[in-house]
């Protein structure tokens, strides 16, 4: 604690951020101290937080990347395979293998219009409109059936009636198409929504339809490639597997701001540090400038008091030697000194005007003394001397 001034609060000193502990091995180990505050605890405990969340963070996002690598590479591996019937590949309630999807296959049969459905909210090749997937069952020549995609349409004005879909080719056809697994809430992200208006569905799935086809129905279902005639729906294309997407740079990127928390976090510990190393070397420098009182001070005026030349008791003795510093020569001292002593007597003795002219003299010179400096004090000196003379004529005449 320190104060500025008489009579001003105490002012504390700053707490010095470190602290410095020696231990049983003679070194010197800094603690800093400033770290247990709530501030700092709650930081470090937010960065402890931080850290392995965005790891996995990191993790998630390069899992995505390999996982669209992987399926690119199937996409690729499968659209370039040889067709293949699709019997071979799905029966009924067996979900389609993850290997063979986009598998090119090939199907015989007829389509059964009158199970035709459509699939709500899907959008055209080039993802700027809204419409319908026209799902028509393919029944195959071994008594059983298959789904077709056979493309996309545009929605009309009334959503609550079904479409105008063109008629599917009559007659025995074949078709070749990719291989697709049944769609799922999970799996494709769209909410199978119930009451909807006749013959209209939200996912493509041949669990839901095999209700209505009145066969056995295989699972998955055939996106067609051809034929394809004019006036036919439009066709789904092929599925892009050259994009790769962003996923490892927001992996990168996670791992960096990883990096990032305990590097900042040792920045601002010791920035945070220097500057209250810097604000305890401003206080101390000023305190060590700022002035101390002296212990022990008089009253203002009381020096000059003593220097005025005037008898009392404290000068004692030494009434001569401030004669000598007035400039008078030293016998005139040593006769007022005598004379000083004679009128003292007389004084006491009796005589009321040496008396009366004695004080006077005196208060005269101290008062002159304590108006003018250097000067009062001979003209307080002179007043003794022609004090005293005054007193010797008086005792002569007696």
């Amino acid at each position: 604690m320190r104060s500025d001034g008489p009579g001003r609060r105490p002012v504390p000193r700053p707490r010095d951020p470190i602290v410095r502990v020696r231990t049983p091995a003679g070194t010197v180990k800094v603690v800093y101290r400033f770290l247990l505050s709530r501030q700092w605890v709650i930081l470090t405990l937010v960065g402890l937080v931080l850290i392995p969340v965005m790891i996995k963070l990191g993790f998630w996002q390069f899992h995505r990347h390999e996982h669209k690598v992987a399926q690119n590479q199937l996409i690729a591996d499968s659209l370039a395979a040889e067709p293949v019937p699709v019997g071979k590949l799905t029966a009924p309630g067996r979900p389609v293998p993850h290997d063979d999807m986009w598998r090119r296959v090939t199907a015989q049969g007829t389509y059964d219009t009158k199970d035709e459905v459509v699939v709500r909210q899907r959008t055209s090749a080039d993802g700027r409109s809204q419409g319908y997937y026209v799902l028509t069952p393919l029944l195959l020549d071994d008594g059983r059936a298959v789904l077709v995609n056979r493309g996309w349409i545009p929605a009309d004005g009334n959503l609550t009636e079904f479409p105008k879909v063109p008629a599917a080719p009559a007659g025995k056809v074949s078709v070749l198409g990719r291989l697709k697994e049944d769609e799922t809430s999970g799996y494709s992200g769209i909410k199978d929504k119930k009451g909807l208006p006749p013959r209209q569905v939200m996912l493509i799935n041949s669990g839901e339809q095999a209700k209505n086809v009145h066969r056995p129905l295989l699972s998955g279902y055939i996106e067609l490639i051809s034929p394809h005639a004019k006036g036919q729906p439009e066709l789904v294309p092929a599925p892009d597997h050259s994009e790769i997407g962003p996923h490892m740079a927001y992996a990168i990127q996670w791992w960096l701001f990883t990096a990032a928390v305990p590097v900042g976090w040792v920045i601002l510990v010791r920035r945070e540090r220097r500057d209250r190393l810097a604000s305890a070397a401003k206080a101390k420098a000023a305190e060590e400038a700022a002035p101390s009182e002296p212990k022990g001070s008089e009253p203002e005026g009381t020096g000059e008091a003593k220097d005025t030349g005037e008898p009392n008791a404290s000068n004692g003795p030494g009434a001569a030697g401030e004669t000598n510093r007035s400039g008078e020569p030293d016998d005139t001292s040593g006769t007022n000194e005598s004379g000083r002593s004679e009128d003292a007597g007389e004084a006491k003795g009796g005589g009321p005007e040496g008396s009366r002219e004695a004080k006077g003299g005196g208060p005269e010179g101290s008062r002159e003394a304590k108006g003018g400096g250097p000067e009062g004090s001979r003209e307080a000196k002179g007043g003794e001397i022609e004090g005293g003379e005054i007193a010797r004529t008086a005792a002569a005449a007696e």
